[in-house]
This record gives structure tokens, sequence and C-alpha cells, in this order.
């Protein structure tokens, strides 16, 4: 009987830390479609998106006709000449990848010029978030457009250390 008194006293408290705490969400994509210099941002990095590639699809469209040559005349060239050619074309391509990537890979020009533009816009929106949620005593914001992703967390509610301790270790 005491055990299940014990229980349910505990239950009922955590029931009620719950509800003591403040949770909220909001959306961001909401929130940048209605930012105009997020609009200028994106309409800037699709054009740069966009010439940029216009710019690769040329240097392959190069490539492509110089070895549609090299096919029709292979059979008229000397080895040595066959080799010069193929070793051009190659390099060509090699040179058209490695602009693409530099364009558009992972931390490529792209990347870095939406950081560039779009970071400053998101900073300022944590920076109001954070700021409703420490006026309205908020424990947590999620963002509704992110998957449900955590915006802000009030770091008072952090049980990692706690978890860690509890799991015998230190830190």
């Amino acid at each position: 009987m005491k055990k299940s008194a014990f229980v349910t006293l505990i239950a009922l408290f955590t029931t009620l830390s719950v509800f003591g705490q403040r949770f909220a969400y909001i959306d961001s994509e909401y929130i940048l479609e209605n930012i105009p210099e997020y609009q200028a941002a994106q309409m800037q990095l699709n054009e740069l998106s966009v010439q940029w590639q216009n710019e690769i699809e040329a240097k392959f469209g190069t490539i492509d006709e110089m070895y549609r040559r090299y096919q029709a005349e292979s059979m008229l060239l000397p080895e040595e000449m066959r080799r010069q050619r193929e070793e051009e074309i190659i390099e060509l391509e090699r040179e058209a990848k490695n602009l693409q990537m530099q364009r558009f890979g992972r931390d490529g020009d792209l990347f870095k010029k939406r950081e560039e533009l779009v970071r400053p816009i998101q900073d300022q929106i944590y920076e109001a978030v954070e700021q409703i949620a420490t006026r309205g005593n908020y424990a947590v914001i999620f963002d509704k457009s992110g998957g449900g992703n955590m915006i802000y967390s009030d770091v008072r509610f952090d049980l990692s250390d706690e978890v860690l301790q509890r799991m015998g270790y230190r830190r």
C-alpha cells in the first residue's frame, strides 16, 4: 500500500511539474517567408546557382563536342595525337568536375554564400525567440516546420549531467 501511494505521489508531482512548464512553437518557414531580406537573399542565391550551373553546363557541352570530334577523327589520327587529345579531354573534364565541386560542393561557393546571406537572418530569429522565451518563461520552443526540432530550451531543464551521473559517469 505504501509503495502504490508513493508511486501515485511521484506521478502527481511529475504531472504538476510538466503543467508548470511552458512550451511553445514557431513556424520558421512562415517567419522566413515574411522577411523581405530573406526573400532577397533567396533570389540572389537562385541567380548565382543558375549562373554557375550554366557555366558548368557550357564546359561539359564543350567537352562533349570535343569528344564527338575526337571519336569521328580518331581512326585518322596517329597514336601520339590520339593520346594527346584523350588527355586534353580528360583534363578538361577533371577541371569541369572540380569547378562543379567548388561551386556546389558541401563547402562550396553556394554554401558559403548562403551562410553569408542567410545566417544573419537566422541569428536574428534565434535572438528574438530567445528573448520571447526568457520573457515568457518558456521551457522549450519547437519549430513546427523543422520536423519538431527544438529551437530554444531553458538550460534549467537540461538533465544531461544528471543522467550521466546516474549512469556512473563523471564529467
